[in-house]
């Protein structure tokens, strides 16, 4: 199934968070939080601005981003969990 987000949605993918911390301590589940990164899978056409025009998104597929805590909506797609969200809730680009 594919799904094209509207206007200035992105539906990003999270990555996964970190199993141990750097001083080698297995964090379990319970108290993982929710990394704020995630690579995008697919973006909107851009959103409209006042004259009708497109104006078009800053990210692409493909790009790792940080974005917001509590940003977007969690959503299942082919039983793999994603985040619509607006692109003001992306905070960067990762560049590696």
């Amino acid at each position: 199934m594919k799904v094209t987000p509207l206007h200035d949605r992105v539906v990003v993918k999270r990555l996964e968070g970190e199993e141990k911390t750097k001083g080698g301590i297995i964090i379990p589940d319970t108290a993982k939080e929710k990394p704020q990164e995630g690579r995008v899978i697919a973006v909107g056409p851009g959103r409209l601005d006042k004259d009708g025009k497109r104006m078009p998104l800053d990210v692409k597929v493909g790009d790792r981003v940080l974005f917001a805590r509590w940003a977007g909506t969690e959503v299942k797609i082919e039983g793999e969990e994603h985040i619509i969200m607006k692109e003001d809730d992306i905070l960067g680009v990762i560049e590696s």
